[in-house]
């Protein structure tokens, strides 16, 4: 098993997701609550632009990939640049998603 599984911010944070975001909001009272995504467009000049903040070993995901044997980092980066939409001048065009969610307090 591999030790840093544990680290999937999915699973260590399933409540960040709309419906458990709704919920958790309600749970503490709050009504009329709304969930929305902000989206941020992401652009990268090229791979290696995106692959090198890996490399710093900072977070759940840096700290994976260089706990990795230089092999393994290797076989993660192709796996991992293999599956992205690299555009035909070498740039990569993602969307980073954040939570938003709002609610109001009963009146007293």
């Amino acid at each position: 098993m591999d030790p840093y599984r544990e680290l999937d911010e999915g699973k260590r944070f399933p409540f960040c997701q709309p419906d458990p975001l709704a919920m958790l909001f309600r749970g503490a009272g709050l009504r009329d609550v709304v969930v929305r995504a902000i989206d941020v467009p992401t652009v990268f000049r090229n791979f290696d632009d995106y692959w090198m903040p890996f490399l710093g070993g900072q977070g759940p995901a840096p700290g994976y990939a260089m706990s990795l044997s230089q092999d393994r980092r290797v076989g993660l980066r192709e796996r991992i640049r293999s599956r992205l939409p690299i555009a035909p001048d070498g740039s990569l065009h993602l969307t980073a998603r954040a939570w938003a969610v709002r609610g109001s307090r009963a009146p007293q």
